[in-house]
């Protein structure tokens, strides 16, 4: 048997394929939208990818199932888990068998059984692997899903705070409570391989560390450590990060079928009579991708800074509306992998791209970067505005400080002559926040170098 693991860092997203060597045959389990890395190595080991299959129906990121149907017309495993609002929509003319708990299949001599495993969704399944081609007469391991990830859970609350599904997640933690029983009857050998690790949304306290077993998890995971229902439920909703309201998005997307990507290469907008044109069009919403120190000063009027980092997935879904059109101002050796992400969450409206030398000679809108000392000096009796998330205000936050976290301040109704000095947890997120409020028109904005952590330092220097 092959099996190789591959990880989206801008998601914490994992995706697996796995092969038969014998037959030549392999699966992707839970395969992202772009999966040409995937294929590659497929090809390299002498494999064909003949089927894919997915855990559920994905809220964070678009899978990659319907286009490697269209594009290698494989065979789609997929869940008949769930009432009529958790069935895929567009299975018609496909290769698709929907499996329920106790169904089987194989890829060559590798066996795959299903297992219903509600809690973070009710349509979720897990597949065991058994390795018969190797010899195996029991199995190795278990792809989870975001049913159970290293040292976490999949959280409940999620259709409920971002699809809008009242009343699902006080149902989806007491389902998830009985999903654990079953899993705590797996052995503790068997691995343990979920879709996600640190820094996905899909938990609260999601491992780093790939791949766990059972009985690690049994002993060590705070979720299956508790044995009241009550206790475990009240636990299991508490402390979430924000659900990021793209989510909802990708739900229906999922459930109804992605659209399928073609080849195409964003057009360069490089004539001054085009970027006026953009300027002026209120579909348009223009992601500068620059690094925050080089945009904070020339950012084209109503543009948003949002640095092509590790973060810039997320940021992206919170701010950008799906029915807008979206025009980048990118580096050119940059532009295929930042179109790459946006589609990763279903962002595929980019319709061009300006080069950072094309906009030097248009009127630009800037931002002040103010160290601490500036901060106090000037702030006190000002608007402090406050964008971190919620656990991390309720663990301390400067005094007369405002919430407004940053994945909803486009829709903030401040005055705009209003100075505002804001600030994060680093600088980094207010850096974007910045950006925010001088596309929405906002005059005099300054932010903290450093953010609270600065700001807590000086503090404790004094």
């Amino acid at each position: 048997m092959f099996f190789q693991s591959f990880f989206d860092d801008k998601l914490a997203q994992y995706s697996y394929l796995i092969g038969c060597q014998r037959t030549g045959e392999s699966i992707v389990i839970d395969p992202s939208r772009h999966y040409k890395n995937i294929l590659a190595v497929a090809k390299k080991q002498g494999l064909t990818i003949t089927a894919a299959a997915e855990t559920h129906i994905h809220a964070d990121f678009i899978s990659g199932s319907r286009q490697l149907a269209n594009d290698l017309q494989v065979k789609l495993f997929l869940s008949d888990e769930g009432d009529v609002d958790w069935k895929y929509q567009y299975t018609n003319n496909l290769n698709v068998e929907l499996v329920k708990d106790g169904s089987k299949f194989s890829i060559g001599k590798v066996d795959f059984e299903v297992i219903h495993t509600p809690g973070h969704t009710p349509e979720s399944i897990s597949f065991i692997l058994t390795d018969r081609g190797g010899g195996a007469t029991s199995p190795m391991g278990i792809f989870t899903g975001d049913f159970v990830f290293v040292g976490d859970v999949g959280r409940p609350d999620l259709l409920e705070k971002a699809v809008g599904v009242k009343n699902s997640a006080g149902i989806g933690a007491r389902q998830m409570f009985d999903s654990l029983k079953r899993f705590k009857e797996l052995p503790d050998y068997l691995m343990v391989w979920p879709s996600h690790g640190a820094g996905s949304a899909c938990g609260k306290s999601l491992g780093a560390i790939p791949s766990s077993t059972v009985g690690y998890e049994k002993m060590f995971n705070w979720a299956l450590n508790i044995d009241d229902e009550d206790l475990f439920v009240k636990e299991l909703l508490k402390d979430h990060p924000e659900a990021p309201t793209y989510f909802s998005e990708m739900k229906k997307a999922n459930k109804m079928g992605p659209t399928i990507l073609k080849e195409k290469t964003s057009e360069y907008i490089t004539s001054s009579t085009d970027i006026e044109k953009l300027l002026s069009n209120k579909q348009v919403i223009i992601i500068d991708t620059r690094d925050a120190n080089i945009a904070e000063k020339s950012l084209l009027p109503g543009s948003i800074n949002i640095p092509f980092s590790k973060s810039f997935v997320n940021w992206a879904g919170w701010l950008i509306k799906y029915d807008e059109d979206i025009v980048l101002v990118a580096e050119t050796a940059q532009l295929h992998e930042i179109i790459k992400a946006l589609q990763s969450i279903h962002l595929d409206d980019v319709k061009g791209n300006i080069l950072p030398e094309n906009i030097e000679s248009f009127e630009k809108v800037s931002y002040d970067t103010i160290d601490v000392e500036q901060f106090k000096n000037e702030a006190s009796d000002q608007y402090i505005m406050d964008i971190r998330n919620n656990s991390e205000w309720k663990n301390g936050h400067i005094e007369n400080a405002n919430h407004h976290f940053l994945g909803h301040l486009r829709t903030t109704t401040l005055d705009r002559e209003m100075p505002i000095y804001l600030h994060c947890q680093s600088g980094v997120r207010s850096a974007i926040g910045a950006s925010v409020l001088k596309s929405l028109g906002f005059k005099k904005i300054k932010h903290l170098a450093g953010g609270y952590n600065a700001y807590q330092k000086e503090g404790i220097k004094k």
